[in-house]
């Protein structure tokens, strides 16, 4: 039985961020990274993970939106500094 976060499965977060710099690096506007980061969140859970269909959705959407926030929220922080 798979619990629904191990230890390891946090480090996927860094990789989603990383590919997420790729496609703005390839041209892809950065309004969309919140969305492709969701996107490639989702499929990691569902190709990664090993549980059943509903936990890859869910622990997917969570690596999304974790690495979503993660990207916010240094955003926001590298913003203030420069303000300063």
């Amino acid at each position: 039985m798979y619990t629904l976060f191990e230890i390891y499965d946090i480090a996927i977060i860094p990789l989603i961020l990383g590919v997420v710099e790729l496609f703005k690096r390839s041209g892809v506007p950065i309004k969309y990274s919140p969305f492709i980061a969701l996107v490639v969140g989702l499929l990691f859970g569902i190709f990664y993970i090993d549980a059943e269909v509903k936990q890859r959705i869910i622990i997917g959407l969570m690596l999304g939106l974790s690495a979503t926030g993660l990207y916010s929220g240094s955003k926001n922080i590298s913003q203030k500094t420069d303000k300063e």
